[in-house]
């Protein structure tokens, strides 16, 4: 069988000071991954924001695609220590974990609990190829590898049309559905005419957050919002590409037209509602 190895890359951020001088290029250099997906590619990065890694991969029909360990982890393999989540972005695939087998359609998910051995990942079709996106952090127990359905994903509608903030949040791994150790998992759909996201913005102290944007248009971009409340910093951020938000950060942003992002958080709790909100009037 012919397997591609996968690439890994660790990424140390920036803190809080070093930020403030920072001007659009350096912020993009540490706060934005691009190039995550990559045709028949497996892509990690490891950082030191709460030891959160991620990634995508990016199977053909040809060969699979397999998350291994690296020296990064320092583990026999790569979920000994870890759980993760894996969103589709793109079209029909599958993830087999430990040789069970789960089909994943477009913006499914699936939650793989510390302890499985082996993760492959492979498409249906090479003309409508799968994308996962990944996202772990470390694990200090084991719950059940499961695929998010009815009886675990909730659904909330926040927003108004009237604020341009209308939109569906796909809940997946929380605290009412699929159980983990701190991954908290699931994305956004902005509904039709509605721009802002997390909009009034907040912090969370006791979690960081991965942003990553998909299905934003050609020709377009989100303005992703992020520094703290009184120092806001602009990043402009493209389809598929994912922003590092430390617990000091806020996280919104608007769009030249549709989209949808992945949320991800891990860190002291897995209370969705832990939050500082931030008056829109405070904001600079």
């Amino acid at each position: 069988m012919n397997v591609v190895p996968m690439i890994v890359h660790f990424h140390s951020l920036p803190g809080l000071n070093e930020t403030f001088s920072m001007d659009s290029t350096a912020l993009r250099a540490n706060f934005l991954l691009q190039g995550l997906f990559s045709p028949g590619e497996l892509r990690l990065v490891a950082t030191d924001l709460d030891r959160a890694a991620v990634g995508a991969a990016c199977p053909t029909t040809q060969a699979p695609l397999l998350l291994e360990s690296s020296p990064e982890f320092r583990s026999a393999y790569f979920c000994e220590r870890r759980e993760l989540g894996v969103l589709n972005l793109g079209g029909n695939g599958s993830v087999t974990v430990d040789g069970v087998v789960f089909p994943l359609a477009p913006r499914e998910c699936l939650y793989v609990g510390r302890g499985a051995r082996e993760v492959g990942f492979t498409s249906e079709a090479d003309e409508s190829p799968a994308a996962f996106y990944l996202v772990s952090y470390p694990a200090h127990a084991a719950h059940p590898t499961r695929k998010a359905d009815a009886d675990t994903t909730n659904i909330v509608q926040l927003g108004s049309a009237a604020e341009a903030n209308e939109r569906t949040l796909y809940q997946y791994i929380h605290e009412g559905g699929i159980q983990s150790c701190q991954l908290v998992m699931g994305y956004t759909e902005l509904a039709e005419g509605s721009v802002w996201n997390t909009m009034p913005p907040h912090t969370h102290l006791r979690r960081t957050e991965l942003y990553c944007y998909f299905d934003v248009p050609e020709g377009h971009a989100v303005l992703h919002m992020m520094g703290e409340p009184d120092n806001t910093r602009p990043l402009w951020v493209a389809d598929r590409q994912v922003v590092l938000s430390p617990a000091w950060s806020i996280h919104c942003g608007a769009g030249t037209a549709s989209y949808r992002f992945v949320w991800a958080m891990g860190g002291e709790n897995q209370r969705f509602d832990d939050m500082d909100r931030v008056a829109i009037p405070k904001l600079r």
